[in-house]
């Protein structure tokens, strides 16, 4: 047998402590683990997309704290008639500015009338009467370009986008998921609009009448959600904000194109995002439903016990 002499034990011992200090399990502040969590959720939300029919972009921003997520977040998509938020956005502005009065008479409504319609029931006339009155659609797209907003077009009013023939790829009137949240985000702070505008605009979105089955669809009894949906032949979006039930608030958007489930996916997605940001309440409120959810046309709803 060998023998060690002092020295090799000497070596031994010191050597010893900082080894077994490299075994130990790595711990991670609470930050990275929610970062963790969020890039699960991300990649969960990719699969998802990847295995139902259609197109999907996804993406969602923490307004709290800037953390963000996104599927295909880069990619344009139609906004339907989610185009809305920036009709009523830059209207406000002009109220902020004294040029406009909510109070005034366009065609036989005031413009509130109009804008109440056009973002709760999303009425397509009361739009283009208010899209008119600003100046036509180039007018929307200057606003956008004038708070540094890219990657979002507004390029025909609602008359002229349904007469025009469908392109699932068309990129007029449309936005990446990214640029959208942006919009909202900039709705959100005070840069854009006046603490009473931003009120008006949040109490509208709040009682959208619209698309029941989306965003709002599978989010847990009394969550306030702010959002304005988008319909047209093999388009469906949902975008606005979600408050979570330790007052921090989501903005986020659905843009879905082809494929026969949309809204299921949006729904189910918009719930595991909910469920993502706020694990430790989402525990003890599960989404209704089913552990998973096979939806008509071969695709598959977000499997619910992975989030």
């Amino acid at each position: 047998m060998r023998k060690f002499g002092f020295g090799a034990w000497l070596a031994l011992l010191l050597v010893a402590p900082s080894a077994m200090a490299s075994a130990q399990p790595l711990e991670f502040q609470p930050h990275q683990i929610q970062q963790l969590e969020l890039r699960h959720l991300e990649q969960r939300l990719a699969t998802t997309a990847r295995e139902n029919p259609g197109e999907y972009g996804i993406a969602a921003l923490d307004l709290a704290t800037g953390q963000t997520i996104g599927v295909n977040a880069d990619m344009a998509f139609p906004m339907a008639s989610t185009m809305k938020i920036a009709v009523a956005a830059a209207y406000l502005a002009e109220v902020d500015a004294r040029r406009r009065s909510l109070g005034e008479t366009i065609g036989a409504s005031t413009a509130y009338e109009l804008m109440d319609r056009m973002m709760v029931r999303s009425d397509n006339r009361a739009t283009d009467e208010l899209i008119a009155t600003l100046g036509g659609p180039a007018a929307i797209h200057r606003w956008l370009r004038g708070h540094g907003l890219e990657g979002i077009r507004v390029d025909r009013d609602i008359a002229d986008l349904l007469a025009a023939r469908r392109d699932l790829w068309d990129v007029r009137d449309s936005s990446t998921p990214l640029a959208m949240l942006e919009l909202l985000r900039l709705i959100d702070g005070d840069r854009a609009l006046s603490a009473q505008s931003r009120a008006t605009l949040m109490d509208m979105m709040r009682r959208c009448a619209t698309g029941s089955n989306r965003i709002r669809g599978l989010m847990p009894p009394g969550t306030v959600v702010e959002h304005k949906t988008g319909t047209l032949n093999r388009y469906t979006t949902d975008v606005g904000f979600v408050t979570l039930p330790d007052g921090r608030r989501l903005a986020v958007a659905f843009f879905a194109r082809g494929g026969d489930n949309r809204p299921a996916v949006i729904a189910t997605a918009a719930r595991a995002i909910y469920d993502g940001f706020a694990p430790r309440l989402a525990a003890a409120n599960p989404a209704p439903g089913t552990v998973q959810t096979t939806l008509q046309g071969g695709g598959r709803a977000l499997l619910s016990a992975e989030y």
